[in-house]
């Protein structure tokens, strides 16, 4: 995500509620794989869980970039 997206992001969460959801989860799920990133292998459960992750992630980048539409 670029930086000037998160600033705006920042400035809004507390005016839409939406917003703050998708940010927070976009957060956690950041940091779910950053831990698996940082393992040196993956079994095949993991490689799933990843993947899986890494598709919601997307998906709430899409909805908060959506929302940021109406704001600019």
């Amino acid at each position: 995500m670029e930086v000037k997206d998160e600033q705006l992001i920042l400035s809004l969460v507390d005016r839409d509620p939406d917003l703050k959801r998708y940010y927070d989860e976009h957060v956690q799920l950041e940091k779910r794989l950053a831990q698996f990133n940082h393992k040196g292998f993956l079994n095949q459960d993991e490689e799933v869980e990843r993947k899986r992750l890494q598709k919601v992630k997307l998906a709430g980048k899409d909805r908060m970039m959506e929302i940021l539409n109406k704001y600019r």
